[in-house]
């Protein structure tokens, strides 16, 4: 049986406190993950660039004494953040393939200013997965294709996918994504992790290759609930340049400051049996019967019709993407060969073999075709995806089951790469709700189906961070320690899984 086990890429995490504390802990950091990212990422492709400057921004991080949970740490961003320096911002594809903008986004503003050190950028699914709906998760044209830690032939979802995957596998105990409806969730549920995409508002988008001004967001990936409460509470804020964030100071806190171990105890929560399946059953049971241990009061919810979320969800994220995709490139200094949606299909067009061999881009097609922000279509279909999501969804569950949260599983375990077909999703939660509401979504490692991590969703109304962090960490207290991923090239392989494929007699 072949495997690469990721001796000790986890070490970092367990003893991050000490290493603060100690001198020059930054650039010893730093340097260990550049090591793990030599050895081990080759086989994932979960980094897309490695930052030239990382020792330096170490250095300079140790001469200033910093203190905080992020001080000395390093992180891990996606390549459609930018960052200030000589790393292009991508989004994955070959026509930002020279932007380098040397603007910081304000959330790795925020980041630097805790101490933190930006060592490199993840790969991702091309665009953040908006360019056709036959796409491959996890690949991109500068990156290549992503691969699962705990598989090397299965998928690592997108669009988030390198972030997922190198927390994973230990490059980082810390990274960021972003979400439009999935792509924190997904890759932290299938890769073994924790994930949180916040309340929109809550994290500026400033600086953030965008697709829609409605839904996207960037969110923290982590080892730990306590990890991903820290990294948010470095990034939470208001941005001026973000008209989303105006409430943000208002709600912001120190999430980690007020995680509880009992916060479990006497809650009333919605068990969404309705977004429940796909494999996940016996996991989600045990999840389930744990919450109940530790005090909580389940209430299943059966049924819940999200049709009208499903029907208008595209057209609004396809009319925002021609409209924030133009802000965005017109806005970047850089020498770029495309100002606006309609130049990117060109450019792919011109670059077919790069770009398209594998799957098409028939969405940014059908969104150059969408007729603008004042559309009265566009309008009506935003106005009634976000009231069946949010104030008729998870708004009027909440309060027709009198609970405080609602949970479910995440995803089906990880499905393989398929360069024929493309994505075969077998199912999903209750996800897109919590995107197109703009509420928060957290998932929580919840278990493994035949050697496949699953995720446990927590999900509540808007700016609810707290209350779904400490429910996640208490959680993830009574659960325990959780398994690591060991990079077999395919999970048939592995020891769990290859003998029960051989004759049971």
């Amino acid at each position: 049986m072949r495997c690469l086990i990721v001796t000790g890429a986890l070490a970092l995490g367990a003893t991050s406190t000490a290493f603060a504390q100690q001198p020059r802990a930054a650039e010893a950091n730093v340097r260990a993950t550049l090591d793990r990212i030599a050895r081990i990422d080759p086989h994932l492709h979960s980094v897309i660039a490695v930052d030239p400057t990382a020792i330096d921004q170490a250095r300079r991080v140790d001469a200033g004494n910093l203190t905080g949970p992020l001080a000395a740490q390093p992180v891990l961003i996606k390549d459609n953040i930018e960052s200030a320096g000589p790393l292009p911002t991508t989004a994955g594809s070959l026509a930002l393939a020279n932007n380098i903008t040397n603007r910081d986004a304000p959330l790795v503003a925020r980041l630097r200013s805790a101490g933190a050190v930006i060592v490199g950028k993840t790969n991702l699914s091309e665009w953040a997965n908006i360019r056709s709906s036959r796409s491959i998760s996890g690949w991109s044209a500068v990156g290549g294709q992503v691969r699962n830690p705990w598989a090397l032939d299965r998928n690592p979802c997108g669009s988030s996918s390198g972030s997922g995957a190198a927390v994973a596998a230990g490059l980082v105990r810390m990274a960021i994504g972003t979400e439009t409806d999935g792509s924190v969730t997904c890759p932290a549920s299938i890769n073994g992790i924790v994930g949180l995409k916040p309340t929109v508002g809550l994290v500026s988008r400033t600086y953030i290759v965008p697709i829609s001004h409605s839904q996207d967001t960037a969110g923290p990936m982590a080892a730990s609930v306590r990890e991903t409460a820290d990294l948010l509470s470095a990034i939470a804020g208001s941005d001026p340049s973000d008209a989303a964030t105006r409430d943000a100071d208002k709600h912001r806190r120190d999430y980690a400051a007020v995680l509880d171990a009992g916060s479990l105890k006497g809650k009333r929560i919605g068990v969404m049996r309705f977004a429940s399946g796909f494999g996940t059953d016996a996991a989600f049971e045990t999840a389930l019967a744990l919450l109940r241990e530790k005090g909580a009061i389940l209430v299943d919810i059966k049924k819940f019709d999200d049709k009208l979320v499903g029907r208008n969800e595209l057209p609004v994220l396809l009319t925002e993407l021609k409209a924030d995709m133009a802000k965005y490139l017109k806005s970047s200094p850089a020498q770029l060969p495309a100002r606006s949606l309609k130049d990117l299909i060109a450019f792919d067009n011109a670059h077919q073999r790069q770009e398209m061999s594998l799957f098409g881009q028939e969405l940014f097609e059908q969104a150059e075709k969408t007729k603008g922000l004042a559309d009265p279509a566009y309008k009506k279909a935003r106005q009634v995806s976000f009231q069946a999501a949010g104030p008729s969804g998870i708004d009027k569950l909440l309060k027709a089951n009198n609970v405080v949260a609602l949970v479910g599983p995440t995803m089906p375990p990880a499905w393989k790469i398929d360069v024929a077909n493309g994505d075969q999703v077998s199912g999903g939660g209750a996800g897109s709700l919590a995107a197109v509401a703009g509420y928060p979504h957290l998932t929580v490692p919840m278990g493994l189906v035949k050697g496949l991590p699953v995720g446990l969703s927590f999900i509540g109304p808007k700016w609810s961070e707290a209350l779904l962090l400490s429910l996640g960490y208490a959680y993830e207290q009574a659960r325990g320690p959780f398994p690591r991923p060991r990079l077999y090239p395919s999970i048939e392989e592995s020891p769990e899984i290859a003998p029960l494929l051989q004759p049971q007699r």
